[in-house]
């Protein structure tokens, strides 16, 4: 029974599918072009279910939920996600892909994310929503310096997602709970492995955060990722994490943080999915406003800024609908105020 599932998963993963769903009781589904569709029309029965825990590593007895990176027989690698609902089991799973792909092609823009992966010490936050896309930006930003760069890339990862082949620069990929118990464990650690650039999966905690800034500040590029789905979002949740115990905090994030890049995943006209994208880069005035935390202002920036380095989410989405990559209707819905949106489209700024 297990074989017929294993040979279902590896059927199932083609260049447009992301993700596996698989239910006790229900048919498996996948997730195409960021729509969950049926895959095969019988529902699992739990045995088989049982078995691909066991499978895993997991007895489902004795265990509700559990992240584990699994390769499927004679296939790749996949991450997954092991829980129970409503008292079936469940599993989502994940392929870690050995096949990157360059920036250009992901439509973002090369030029700005290659200049920040030069520099040789700050920080570089990549966010967005979960499902938007951020590990494949970051995984892209890092083979572009292993195959153009010679550093030392140390990664910490919960789990694995890509798998890097070792170019001008040398990999040392890090699983949470595999390689380290945890992300401020594994962080303390890789300071000490001589690293030129860190990978943060997910800055999640104080202590995380305030070691990411040291890091940058003692002569390392680090780059990581958060759940927010704006700038202004990002570095009001970024300062909530450092508190305001650490006199001096928000002045080291004003002077190390290289930029932020927030990106989401849209329907494009005609088919497949389309990066929405909200980027800035970190200098003088907007240093002191992070200093400052006058994060009203740096929204004002945005909004009104020409500058090649910075766009605001508005007008990336604006351009996109006349550019015909997106429907109006889909750009306005990404928009925070709707009205921001049709004035914008009329014309009209500010």
């Amino acid at each position: 029974m297990i074989s017929a599932l294993n040979q279902l998963i590896r059927d199932a993963f083609t260049d447009t599918t992301s993700d596996v769903f698989l239910i006790e009781d229900e048919p498996p589904r996948i997730r195409r072009d960021g729509e969950v569709v049926e895959l095969h029309p019988g529902p699992l029965p739990r045995l088989a279910m049982e078995e691909f825990w066991k499978s895993c590593g997991i007895d489902p007895e004795t265990r509700l939920e559990a992240d584990v990176s699994w390769r499927v027989p004679y296939g790749g690698r996949m991450r997954v996600n092991l829980y129970h609902t409503l008292g079936r089991l469940g599993a989502v799973l994940r392929p870690i892909r050995n096949v990157i792909p360059p920036l250009a092609d992901l439509g973002l823009p090369a030029e700005l994310l290659e200049s920040w992966m030069r520099r040789k010490q700050g920080l570089i936050l990549v966010t967005g929503p979960t499902g938007s896309g951020k590990s494949t930006t970051v995984a892209s930003c890092l083979d572009w310096v292993n195959h153009n760069l010679s550093r030392h890339i140390v990664t910490l990862e919960d789990p694995i997602e890509f798998l890097f082949t070792n170019d001008r620069s040398l990999f040392s990929q890090r699983e949470i709970h595999q390689d380290s118990s945890d992300f401020s464990s594994a962080l303390r650690s890789a300071l000490r492995q001589s690293p030129d650039v860190l990978y943060l999966g997910e800055i999640r905690d104080h202590e995380t955060a305030i070691t990411a800034l040291h890091s940058a500040a003692t002569g390392h590029l680090v780059i990581s990722t958060l759940h927010s789905s704006s700038i202004v979002e990002t570095l009001d949740r970024f300062g909530h994490l450092l508190g305001t115990e650490t006199s001096g905090t928000h002045n080291l994030l004003a002077s190390q943080l290289i930029g932020v890049f927030a990106q989401q995943l849209l329907p494009r006209l005609g088919g497949g999915l389309f990066p929405a994208l909200e980027y800035m880069q970190n200098e003088a005035v907007t240093r002191r406003w992070i200093m400052e935390n006058k994060l009203s202002e740096l929204q004002d920036h945005l909004q009104k800024s020409n500058e090649v380095n910075t766009c605001s989410l508005l007008d990336y989405l604006v351009a996109s609908v006349r550019q015909g990559y997106l429907d109006p209707a889909i750009a306005r819905s990404a928009c925070s105020r709707a009205q921001d949106f049709d004035r914008a489209m009329r014309g009209i700024s500010g």
